[in-house]
Parts: C-alpha cells; structure tokens; sequence
C-alpha cells in the first residue's frame, strides 16, 4: 500500500510546503555557489596571489619574446661587468694526454679564463750612491763628482722621498699610529726603521710644507666665506685648543689659546668675508658679517623638547622656529634686494616668536630665546649671501680626524709634535677637499729644491 494513500489533506499541505522551503533553499545555495565558480575563474585568469589573484597560486608569467637575430640589442648606457686588470702574468692550463686513450694532445683553445689578485710583499729597495774620485794625468788635479741628490732623498737623511711620502700618507690619511708603521714597514718590505726615525720623517714633511700653508692660510683670508671652529688639545700634558679655518677649498690648523687672538691671528686684518661659527664670544669681536650655527640651535631645542617632553607650548614655539628655518633655507630669492627683504622678514618673524618667551620667566626655552634675540641678525646671513652655509658642519667635519686621534693619543708630547700635527693635518686635509692623491703630491712637494 502507498504511504501517501494514507495521509490526510492537512498532513499532505504541511508535506508541500516543507518540500518547497527546501527547494528554495536549494535553489539559493546554488546560486551561491555558481557565483563562487564564476568569481574563481576570474581570478584564476588574471593569476597572481595578489589582491584580485588566486590566493595561495604561484604562477610562471609568461616567457618574453625572444628578438630575431637580425635584430641589435639595445646599447646600454654603460657596462655593468667588473673591467678586468690588465694582466702581469698569464698561466695556462691544459690535458697533456687524453684521458680515455692516453693520446699526447696538443694546440687547443681558451675555453674560459679566471682572474685571481694578488699583492705580494716586496723588499725595500737601498740604493747606495757612490761618489768617485777621478785623477787627471795632464794637472793631476783630484775631481770628485757632486751630484744633487734633492729629486731622490729629503736633506742628508737616508729615507728617499718616496718612502718618506709613504709613512706620512699613512699616518695623516690612513691614521695609523707610529708602531703600527714600524710593523708594516717590517712585515711587507723587510725594512726596520726606530720609532724616532719614522717620527722625525713626519716633522721634516711638517718643515719643508711650511710655505705651502701658508699658502693655504692666505687663499683662506681671500674667501668670502669661512668656517671656524675649535677643540681641545694637550700638549707635553698642558692643555690647549685647536683651531680651524674651512673653506670648501682648504682647511687650516692653529694651536693656541681659546680667544679672540686666534681668530685674528688667522684671518688677519684684511679678511672681509662672512664668518661662519657656533655661538663661542671669541667669535663675537669680528666687525664683519657673521653666520651663527643652526644646528647647534635646532640640537639645544631637541634637547629642551626631551627634558620636557610633556609641555605643549615647547613644543609649538621649538616646531614653528623650525618650520620657520626651514622655510629660510629652501626659499630660493633671485636678486639681493629680494633676498635682503626675505632676510629681513624672517628676522621679525623669528623675533615674534621669541621676545614671549624670553620675557617669561616660566619658560623652559627662555634662555634659548634670549639668545637668539641677541643673535638675530646673525642667523639669516646665509639668505642674503647664497654661497654661506646656515650651519658650521664644514669646520666641525674638518676636526673630526684630529678630535679622534686627541682620544687615542691624548695629544702630543712636544711643541715640536704639536706644529707639526697642525701643519700636516692642514696640507693632508687640504689635499682631502681637492681630490689630490696625497701620496702623489707629498712626493711632489719633497721632491722641489727646498733648503732644510
């Protein structure tokens, strides 16, 4: 018997529509999943894991085209492969005899090639110069030969030139210390020299360079633009300062005391450029115009801003003097009168901001802003003379050689070390600046007739 046959009317209703609820949630799910389908093959076609990509699929992008032989390639601008050495030495590597029936071979072809640098140490050279006596049979006069030995070797001593340029280059270039040098020359050229003797070498460079700095000291007063700067310097165990004079040309060392003095002693009665320097009062006596540094500024105000970290009017007045710099040293002003104008604006501007807050007695920054109120017309130099620099990076730069051997060696130990260190670091740092090869050029400089 059929069990529908069986049923009641409300019974076959309730069977109906519980059959068609489910066929419509049939008829949903499988519009979902057609639409999952479709939307898998899309992103099955533009490939990739990335956004819009099949998820999870590495796909090979296709090969390029490859050109037909009749075609160039594109010339580059420029080869990219390391240029090979010009070679001193050629060693070839060939089969003697065939390794299957031993038959004798013969001729060939390179098939490839391999570069291998070597440096091998080599012994120094000692050249012994002989000086003969000579009679002549007709007078009987004795003629000894008196050749000038100044191209070869510096004075009586025995270094020649070139050796001599090569302990200086590595102790001012390489900042190797003296002891580090008698073990080079001893290890790679079988050459023992004292300590004394490579010292000394360095202070007969230091004696033959003497006009040569000065020289750099008098190219120095005719810039129109110098940096100055200064740091400490010990002497036989005596304090004392170092002085520097930049340009982007030629550096210049003085060892003295830390004042006025220095500044004039350099410079000169006769100098006329702007000065660039931090705010040091041995600074302060130049009559003429003078750029202060504005990283030392902006460096105070980032200290202030991490000692007080939570005050909020810092932290506007140290972001709108900066802001305010900023502006300055990008805005470009193409005729002096504009850029006098600009100057004289970014003045009151910076004096808005600052005469507030120096008259606070509350405020962090007050000190700060008092200074640059003092200062004002110090600071926007840079904008009305466009080859000056707003800070003094090229003169902090300059004694960063120095500063790191003050810390190693503490000094020097003479006042005979002490001249020499300067006018070494003035003619090396000088060289530096211009793109001199300094070994080159110390044996230039040794080998002109000089007295000693």
């Amino acid at each position: 018997m059929d069990p529908f046959e069986a049923l009641t009317r409300e019974q076959l209703v309730a069977l109906v529509r519980t059959q068609v609820t489910t066929l419509a949630e049939q008829q949903a799910t499988l519009k979902r999943l057609e639409a999952r389908i479709k939307e898998l093959e899309r992103r099955l076609e533009k490939g990739g894991p990335g956004p819009g990509g099949m998820p999870g699929l590495k796909t090979t992008p296709p090969a390029p085209e490859r050109p037909d032989a009749s075609q160039s390639r594109k010339p580059r601008p420029q080869g990219f492969a390391r240029a090979r050495g010009v070679p001193t030495e050629t060693i070839d590597h060939a089969v003697d005899h065939c390794p299957d029936c031993g038959t004798r071979l013969g001729g060939g072809s390179v098939k490839c090639s391999r570069e291998v640098i070597e440096l091998a140490p080599g012994p120094v050279q000692i050249i012994t110069h002989r000086f003969v006596e000579r009679q002549c049979p007709l007078c009987r006069k004795r003629c000894t030969p008196r050749v000038a030995l100044g191209g070869q070797v510096l004075g009586r001593q025995r270094l020649g030139i070139g050796l001599v340029s090569l302990i200086v280059s590595l102790r001012e270039v390489g900042r190797l210390p003296v002891r580090t040098i008698q073990w080079y020359l001893e290890t790679f050229h079988g050459l023992h020299l004292s300590l004394g003797v490579i010292t000394t070498a360095s202070h007969r460079v230091a004696m033959v360079a003497t006009d040569e700095v000065m020289g750099i000291r008098a190219q120095i007063r005719a810039s129109p633009a110098v940096h100055a700067d200064e740091t400490g310097w010990r002497t036989d165990g005596r304090n004392g300062y170092i002085g520097t004079f930049s340009t982007p040309q030629a550096r210049y060392f003085v060892h003295g005391r830390r004042t006025k003095d220095m500044v004039d002693t350099v410079l000169g009665s006769d100098f006329d450029g702007v000065l660039a320097s931090d705010f040091y009062a041995a600074y302060t006596h130049y009559p003429g115009l003078k750029q202060r540094c504005w990283a030392h500024l902006l460096r105070e105000i980032h200290d202030l801003r991490q000692v007080f970290p939570e005050d909020t009017t810092l932290t506007t007045w140290a972001e709108a003097v900066h802001t305010l710099f900023v502006e300055a040293r990008d805005t470009v002003h193409p005729t002096p009168e504009r850029r006098a104008q600009a100057a004289g604006a970014y003045r009151q501007r910076l004096l808005d901001l600052v005469r507030p807050v120096a008259a606070d007695p509350d405020a962090p920054a007050r000190k700060l802003s008092a200074r640059l109120e003092r200062f004002i017309g110090d600071l926007f130099v840079f904008v009305t003379e466009p080859g000056v620099a707003p800070t003094n990076n090229l003169a902090e730069r300059s004694l960063r050689p120095l500063v790191t051997r003050r810390k190693i060696t503490g000094g020097s130990r003479s006042v005979a070390g002490t001249e020499a260190t300067m006018t070494l670091a003035s003619l090396f740092g000088t060289w530096h600046l211009r793109g001199v090869n300094p070994y080159t050029a110390c044996c230039h400089l040794l080998a002109q007739p000089k007295p000693l």
